[in-house]
């Protein structure tokens, strides 16, 4: 018996990520969006770009922390050569299939999403998005000669931010939360905490002189801006401290 073809519509693949995602195959998140990008011509609804954003997060976080993990390993003083040799064969597999998923987030960016996204908080996310998939391959590259990973990372999250100061107000979720990303840029990446600081203190008192007026429009909740507000504030309470050991 032939198995039955079936013809999915958008809420079929839209329930299907759904799903996916529940059962915490990313991977299957990232095929049922990527056809309706092809069949929507790059344009996504909130729920389907945020679970594309959810999907790629967690199959990156998961290979960035397995690196992190080899790679302590490799440090005790107990490896024999041979198993210093496998640990930098696996780190390798790692970081390769680091590299693929992130190009992956980029090509659809640059290739379907950043192009037919509209003006504003949209093209902000998706330029966002393209910053921040980039630093994850400089955290791994920026040593390496001639990798123009951090380099891209700096532009994309540029050409955001400039147009969220434009076109996103100080406590929108999207502004906040690119801020917060860029000033961890400036610190993992540039190695500058003095630099995110300035960033994340600008941010953070842009937010706070509105906040009592700030009314959340549809689909957004003033909750998810505190809880970035308080990310900035933490960070910058870590790195004022660095400032402050260095001198």
């Amino acid at each position: 018996m032939s198995p039955v073809k079936v013809t999915l519509s958008r809420l079929d693949c839209l329930y299907l990520a759904r799903l996916a995602e529940q059962a915490e195959r990313y991977q299957d998140v990232v095929d049922q969006i990527k056809s309706l990008i092809v069949s929507s011509q790059g344009q996504l609804t909130a729920d389907e770009r945020s679970l594309l954003s959810i999907a790629f997060k967690n199959i990156t976080s998961n290979l960035r922390n397995a690196w992190r993990a080899v790679d302590s390993l490799e440090k005790r003083d107990d490896n024999t050569k041979r198993q210093l040799v496998l640990m930098q064969l696996e780190k390798k597999r790692i970081k390769d299939e680091l590299y693929g998923a992130c190009k992956d987030v980029v090509d659809l960016m640059d290739n379907h999403l950043i192009p037919s996204a509209s003006p504003g908080e949209e093209k902000v996310f998706y330029s966002k998005m393209k910053g921040d998939y980039y630093r994850y391959l400089a955290e791994f590259s920026k040593d390496e000669p001639g990798d123009q990973s951090a380099k891209l990372s700096l532009e994309a999250y540029k050409w955001a931010y400039k147009h969220a100061l434009a076109n996103l107000e100080p406590m929108h979720p999207t502004r906040l939360g690119l801020a917060l990303n860029f000033a961890v840029y400036y610190h993992d990446i540039m190695d500058s905490p003095e630099r995110a600081c300035f960033l994340a203190k600008d941010a953070f008192d842009e937010a706070i002189a509105v906040i009592s007026s700030h009314v959340p429009k549809t689909g957004q909740t003033i909750e998810d801006s505190l809880m970035i507000l308080q990310l900035l504030r933490d960070d910058m309470i870590l790195w004022s401290g660095e400032i402050q050991q260095d001198r």
